[in-house]
């Protein structure tokens, strides 16, 4: 009898020290049936927006890649732009007990109650490249320095024109995000606060007059939307003079553009195509740049970001502050949430394969095939 209970002891010893040397986050619980140690892996409930942008797919493997590499569980959803969608998963991973949320925000208003639940619940929340706003309830915000991302659009326009060397007047304009993203805002402050004192001088002309957020904005980052406000656009203000630049956010919104241009002739010999920007480093975007019909794009590196949110996640389920970098950027409207600001990095012809390539981002045949 000594022997058994020795045994016991010992086997309970050996699974205690087995779960305290792995380096995920665990809790040790006790099997009812046979009082033998057990380990209850943490659980990361993971919501993106949509899986029609390619970036939100790379976003959410990457994460399920980085922490399952750590041992974390993970649950990851896609709300396909649907904000009822997205809720409802929120609300069911806190139901099927995950232990913290990492949240990409389809609309950054709509989540207030819901974050109250998952806060009810236990459940800490980190806010992935969007802000999520109106809440206390968010420890963290993961993402790129979204102001430099404008002032990198803006800038790459104010250079292909030649403005800082007094060239123009040149037609220019305006497209921005979508208002129900904070980031959307940041984007187009930025680009704005390079491109307005050219138009304020005359240099650069909006011939639309469309130069308010509010009157640029493309609801959910739609290219459709993009495309047939730049059909207006073209129809009402560019019958006869030329349109020679375009301020784009994201390179789904400058793919509708560029739609849209080539189908009143833009892209021929005699009618170049305008200076386009873009945001995402998108493959068909890549190739669109290659092809000399998109002009730039912002490469903002997925994967460094997962890499950031796991960081963030782990620091948090262990009891620590998560490392940041910005503590007076991101006002929710009720807290200035803790933030993390990755570089975002320019592209064009010439340095795509440095930067994409290089990085290991791309492969050189997935762009040139």
């Amino acid at each position: 009898m000594k022997k058994v209970v020795f045994l016991l002891v010992l086997v309970t010893l050996m699974v205690t020290m087995v779960a305290c040397s792995n380096g995920s986050e665990k809790t040790k619980g006790t099997d009812t049936s046979t009082g033998a140690v057990t380990e209850e892996v943490k659980t990361v409930g993971i919501a993106m927006p949509t899986k029609s942008s390619e970036r939100w797919i790379a976003d959410g493997g990457n994460m399920v890649k980085e922490f399952e590499a750590l041992g974390y569980k993970t649950d990851l959803q896609y709300a396909e732009d649907v904000v009822e969608n997205q809720i409802s998963q929120i609300e069911n991973m806190i139901t099927k007990g995950a232990d913290v949320l990492v949240i990409a925000a389809i609309d950054g208003e709509s989540l207030t109650n819901v974050l109250s639940k998952a806060n009810s619940a236990g459940i800490k929340v980190i806010a992935y490249d969007r802000l999520i706003r109106n809440s206390e309830f968010v420890s963290y915000y993961a993402t790129f320095d979204n102001f430099k991302v404008g002032v990198q659009q803006a800038s790459y326009i104010e250079e292909k024109l030649g403005l800082k060397d007094g060239k123009g007047p040149f037609n220019i304009e305006l497209f921005a995000g979508s208002p129900d993203d904070n980031n959307a805002y940041f984007f187009f402050d930025g680009a704005f606060s390079v491109l307005q004192p050219y138009i304020e001088s005359g240099k650069l002309v909006v011939a639309s007059g469309q130069t308010d957020f509010n009157q640029v904005a493309t609801l959910r980052w739609d290219g459709s939307v993009a495309q047939a406000r730049m059909d207006n656009l073209l129809s009402a203000k560019y019958t006869t003079n030329r349109v020679d630049a375009v301020l784009s956010p994201y390179d789904g919104i400058s793919i509708g553009i560029i739609s849209s241009l080539k189908g009143v002739g833009y892209g021929s010999e005699g009618k170049p195509m305008p200076i386009i920007s873009g945001q995402d480093a998108e493959l068909a975007s890549v190739k669109s740049i290659l092809a000399g019909e998109q002009t730039q794009t912002v490469f903002k590196d997925t994967r460094t970001l997962a890499k950031k949110a796991v960081e963030m996640v782990a620091a948090v389920l262990s009891g620590k502050e998560a490392e940041v970098n910005d503590t007076t950027t991101y006002d929710n409207g009720v807290k200035v949430v803790p933030s993390y600001l990755l570089e975002p990095i320019s592209v064009d012809k010439t340095n795509w394969e440095e930067v994409l390539v290089g990085s290991g981002y791309y492969t050189k045949d997935q762009i040139e095939k």
